[in-house]
């Protein structure tokens, strides 16, 4: 026998539980997605200011254009017409270190700092040299065409700024901005992850799971995109492009 039990869910012959709850006569009707994807992270309900921040988070990242989770998502649904499972697999596995799912390394550095309990401007100061010293790119500042600042972002900030949130993440978020501009000696970009990374520790999200914010609304996405594929036909333009403008040059 093995001591290992689930407290996720359970289903018998007439009834599913979840976490404790009745799926028919407590959930079905009565909770959003939202709300039950937050309950399957943190435990327990939202509030409805968490509620309407984690929303918030799955609408920013749910489009993007065409980014190479969608690129990616439509090339695999022209290869097997049929099948947009694998296509939305192949899609999320490109949310990673350098597209959507830099909240990650954000959050790392913002929890880190929180428990620290090292002076901010200090840790941020650290930090910063740290990344710079390593020519390494700080999660969730920067981006390739949003400049001099994500246009998400200040939504999102003020969006938590309504809900006076205390867990000393978005404090930090800030601090951490200003040392950034201050090295580089201009304005860097602070980009909507890394507002996520801040909003999302704050509301209780585990720091483990940030991604799933990211891989969760980029899912949504890229179902629109599979079915513009399906009438445009995108992926058979986009290869012919690549053999008239890479040409072959030989070994």
């Amino acid at each position: 026998m093995t001591d290992i039990v689930t407290r996720i869910a359970d289903a018998d012959a007439t009834s599913v539980t979840v976490r404790g709850k009745d799926l028919v006569g407590e959930l079905i009707g009565r909770r959003s997605f939202t709300e039950m994807f937050y309950f399957l992270l943190v435990k327990r309900f939202p509030s409805d200011g968490e509620a309407r921040l984690l929303d918030a988070c799955f609408v920013t990242l749910m489009e993007h254009g065409f980014t190479p989770s969608a690129l990616i998502a439509r090339l695999v649904m022209e290869s097997m017409p049929g099948q947009p499972q694998a296509a939305i697999a192949a899609g999320l596995l490109s949310v990673g270190d350098v597209h959507a799912g830099t909240m990650d390394g954000c959050g790392a550095i913002l929890q880190a700092g929180v428990l620290s309990g090292e002076d901010p401007a200090a840790y941020c100061r650290r930090v910063v040299a740290e990344h710079r010293a390593a020519r390494k790119p700080l999660p969730g500042f920067g981006h390739p065409f949003h400049k001099p600042d994500d246009p998400r972002t200040p939504k999102l900030l003020e969006l938590a700024e309504a809900e006076r949130l205390t867990g000393g993440y978005l404090a930090l978020l800030r601090q951490l901005a200003a040392e950034v501009d201050a090295a580089a000696g201009k304005h860097i970009t602070l980009n909507a992850t890394g507002a996520m990374a801040a909003i999302l520790l704050e509301i209780g999200i585990p720091p483990a799971m940030l991604r799933s914010v990211a891989i969760t609304a980029r899912c949504g996405g890229l179902f629109g995109h599979l079915l513009e594929e399906q009438e445009t036909k995108s992926a058979r333009y986009i290869a012919e492009l690549t053999r008239e403008n890479i040409p072959y040059r030989g070994s």
